[in-house]
């Protein structure tokens, strides 16, 4: 193999390495994505270092190492480039793909999300059903899906503008726990603190927290403590813009 074969397909490999990280998927998953890939590429092996906001990729290929870096913009969860990236290991393993048709598709790689028109009336929904299966009345549901309707516009708005996240989720708590107050200032259903609980379901960063924990599980201790922490962090900033809406509402003293 040639030396600049080998950086090529560092390369493309370090560039699948970056986007699963990036996009949310685990370090085990990272690390056994990138190895499948270079090997079936041609590469001897790939050793792979995972930090919280970079990787370190070494290949081996005759006795010649190339090692790269890449230094980590976290770009959100996005599971459905996970997949496409998992789609384009398989198919280079199964001799569909080589080197060129890979750099094509990594080429084209990008993120797609909902329309928010879809999104936010979805989110209203599911928090309005997790207040129907708390025991909420119907009033209670109604408020509880404009309640988190809104702060799920209010959050999008604020990510637009790439303000810092932990900021986004403040602010959004406060605005959805305002909103959900509507109960207590007009006594339209008997459950008014349920939607003040549901509403802010949304917010609950779930999905950081099982891929911490399954990083310190498998060993990945710094990436999982960096994931739980920055998990700890988003929750605390939500429980201080529900705390200041409570408190301005006169619900918590």
């Amino acid at each position: 193999m040639y030396a600049d074969t080998q950086n090529d397909i560092t390369r493309q490999v370090v560039r699948v390495a970056q986007l699963l990280l990036a996009y949310g998927a685990e370090s085990e998953l990272i690390e056994e994505i990138s190895q499948r890939l270079g090997k079936a590429l041609g590469l001897e092996s790939v050793e792979l270092s995972i930090s919280s906001n970079s990787l370190v990729l070494t290949s081996l290929v005759h006795g010649r190492c190339v090692t790269t870096t890449r230094r980590l913009r976290e770009h959100g969860i996005n599971m459905t480039i996970v997949c496409e990236l998992q789609r384009i290991c398989v198919l280079t393993e199964k001799g569909l793909y080589g080197l060129y048709e890979v750099r094509k598709r990594l080429a084209r790689i990008e993120a797609k999300t909902y329309p928010a028109k879809y999104l936010i009336p979805m989110i209203g929904l599911s928090c309005a059903s997790f207040c129907h299966l708390f025991g909420g009345d119907w009033q209670a549901d109604v408020i509880t899906f404009f309640a988190s309707a809104i702060g799920m516009a209010v959050r999008l708005y604020i990510a637009k503008r790439h303000f810092n996240l932990l900021i986004n989720f403040a602010v959004t708590a406060f605005v959805t726990n305002l909103v959900a107050q509507f109960g207590y200032i007009y006594p339209v259903t008997a459950t008014p603190q349920l939607p003040m609980v549901a509403s802010v379901l949304m917010l609950v960063p779930g999905f950081p927290m099982i891929n911490a924990i399954s990083d310190m599980v498998k060993g990945h201790m710094n990436v999982g403590i960096s994931r739980w922490g920055l998990a700890t962090l988003l929750t605390v900033s939500s429980v201080i813009g529900i705390t200041i809406a409570m408190q301005l509402g006169g619900r918590f003293l």
